[in-house]
């Protein structure tokens, strides 16, 4: 019994951390942001030069060439080394046992850069360089305002590039169960590049800071389901009381 309310605590606790806390984190931050008009302050004291009228990122080598086109040629590299772990594990016996975190990782690399890409079209929500605040020709729309219907239509919102940064947080998950210590540098691996991505789009007038606060906020919250599908052990059948006694007697 004592056994099994331990694995009960351990799993709640799970939960919480995993679950309950960064939801938690995620909605102060989103508060904040919005209540704080963050978007718009951030975006002209680090990344628009008002002399010179542009993005500071807009056409540069490390914004452009570095961090989009390669960061994005990176993230293809591990899928794709993924993809030749999960095909030769169905032949080399030596790669079969990774076959399922190859089906997880594949999964999440797929998954939270396609869900992003449909609420993009969902939510219709301009990129700042489309802003007449920023040399564009568009009216600035909060976050939770109603954008007016005679706009053109957009897709800036949540920002993609840097949801498959974030996705990366799935080597976390893969790591969780066997080594701990070595999961929580993974996930701090993960969520450097996706802030690095992130700093690279909002650098050149592509996405706002709550556009990629929400691009993290996704992939852990999918990544955290994939896991919980694919990954996470089976409970424990509670231990049978007193079977001891009755041979006994």
């Amino acid at each position: 019994m004592i056994s099994q309310q331990a694995e009960d605590r351990k799993r709640h606790l799970f939960w919480r951390r995993h679950l309950l806390w960064p939801a938690a984190c995620f909605f102060a931050l989103f508060t904040v942001v919005v209540l704080g008009h963050l978007d718009l302050r951030i975006a002209d004291e680090f990344f628009f030069s008002r002399p010179a009228n542009q993005w500071i990122g807009a056409h540069t080598w490390w914004a452009v060439d570095l961090i989009h086109t390669g960061g994005g040629w990176f993230v293809r590299l591990v899928g794709l080394a993924t993809l030749v772990i999960l095909v030769l594990g169905f032949w080399q016996p030596c790669l079969r046992r990774w076959r399922r975190d190859a089906v997880y990782l594949a999964l999440a690399l797929i998954l939270v850069p396609s869900v992003v890409g449909v609420l993009q079209q969902l939510t219709n929500m301009d990129c700042p360089w489309h802003l007449d605040r920023y040399g564009g020709d568009r009216p600035y729309t909060g976050l939770l305002a109603d954008r007016p219907d005679d706009l053109p239509r957009s897709a800036c919102y949540p920002g993609a590039h840097s949801s498959s940064g974030f996705a990366l947080m799935g080597f976390y998950f893969l790591s969780l169960g066997r080594r701990p210590r070595i999961a929580r540098w993974l996930l701090a691996g993960g969520v450097l590049l996706g802030t690095i991505f992130s700093i690279g789009q909002q650098a050149r007038g592509a996405h706002f800071l709550s556009h990629d606060l929400a691009s993290a906020a996704i992939a852990w919250l999918l990544l955290l389901a994939l896991w919980r599908l694919l990954l996470a052990p089976p409970p424990q059948p509670p231990r049978q009381q007193g079977v001891e006694s009755v041979a006994h007697g």
